[in-house]
């Protein structure tokens, strides 16, 4: 269910307001609860199972970080293994034997194809974020699942982020206010980003997509920079308008969900850029990756080296795909290029 098709904005929507608004306060997190799963449920039940267990595996290891703190390492390690092992199958699981199969071309290893459940990137890392800042004691572990049931699967940012952490949000599932001027503003945070997709990104989609099927003999350089251009700011307006839409419905359910972009593409560098684009996602990475390789805190050569490492990681999660790969190196190449000149300050 799409944020901007007529059945949610229409039906599933306003069906769900009315019901948050009328019950009591100590029930509104089981209402969004129950409608987060059926929003799931709705587009792909089939892998509605695969995002519970994902549930109950970060709620156990949770519990066992905080009950026995003499192995909590080996609890975390555990959890992350089991959440990367999710994703690293659903998502990635056609890509290798895809390569393998070409790499070995008498290896000829036969599969059936997995489908990847949606939004399966964005919930992974947020119940990555939960179990480690319950190691780092930065949070207090949940021993509600229905809470922290809420916290993955919570339907604005499910399927297309923001990246949601744990600790930040934390407090607001325990107790939120409802304020008419919040409820007021997310709608308009809302309207915003579902013109930014309808309006700009669809539209700007068409242009770019008629220019892309031309023949490139017969294409002009101009036509190519349209449709370039075209394609960028469809894909800003895209994922943006996304984010706008997850965070003014946040808003109206009492969430203060961060910003996701911060106009990116007046960057005066490509560190820059990462600073205004997918905050969520490169603000996880710097977190949960950089900093536990060492940050900046190390020598200039195994700084460049975390870098190389995160940016790669970050093009693998974009897609399971080559092209991904290399966009992910390029950027890491372009940070590492402007860290040695000083270019990005």
């Amino acid at each position: 269910m799409l944020f901007s098709s007529m059945s949610f904005i229409y039906l599933f929507l306003p069906l769900v307001c009315l019901l948050y608004f009328l019950v009591r306060a100590d029930l509104r997190n089981y209402v969004l609860l129950g409608a987060s799963i059926f929003f799931y449920a709705w587009g792909e039940p089939e892998y509605l199972a695969i995002m519970l267990l994902t549930i109950l595996v970060n709620y156990i290891g949770g519990i066992l970080i905080a009950r026995y703190p003499k192995y909590k390492i080996l609890s975390l390690s555990l959890t992350i293994t089991a959440n990367l092992g999710f994703l690293a199958y659903f998502k990635y699981f056609n890509f290798f034997v895809e390569n393998i199969n070409l790499l070995f071309k008498g290896a000829g290893l036969n599969f059936i194809e997995v489908i990847m459940p949606i939004g399966i990137s964005f919930y992974t890392f947020q119940a990555i974020s939960y179990v480690v800042d319950v190691y780092r004691g930065e949070v207090k572990v949940q021993r509600d699942i229905g809470k922290l049931a809420l916290f993955i699967c919570l339907f604005p940012q499910l399927i297309a982020g923001p990246i949601v952490k744990y600790n930040d949000i934390a407090d607001q599932i325990d107790s939120r206010e409802v304020k008419a001027d919040k409820v007021i503003l997310g709608i308009k945070r809302f309207i915003i980003g579902l013109a930014k997709k309808v309006l700009l990104a669809n539209t700007l989609g068409a242009v770019a997509d008629k220019i892309f099927e031309l023949s490139p003999d017969n294409m002009q350089t101009s036509i190519a920079w349209i449709g370039s251009l075209a394609y960028s700011f469809q894909l800003f307006f895209d994922f943006s308008g996304y984010s706008d839409m997850a965070i003014g419905l946040g808003l109206i359910f009492g969430f203060h969900i961060k910003d996701n972009f911060d106009y990116p593409y007046i960057s005066k560098s490509i560190t820059e850029f990462w600073r205004r684009w997918h905050i969520s996602l490169s603000t996880w990475f710097k977190q949960y990756l950089y900093i536990p390789l060492g940050g900046n805190r190390v020598s200039k050569g195994r700084n460049y080296f975390n870098l190389g490492v995160v940016f790669l990681l970050t093009g693998f999660w974009h897609g399971a795909a080559w092209n991904f790969v290399v966009w992910g190196i390029w950027h890491g190449l372009f940070i590492i290029f402007e860290k040695i000149t000083g270019w990005h300050k």
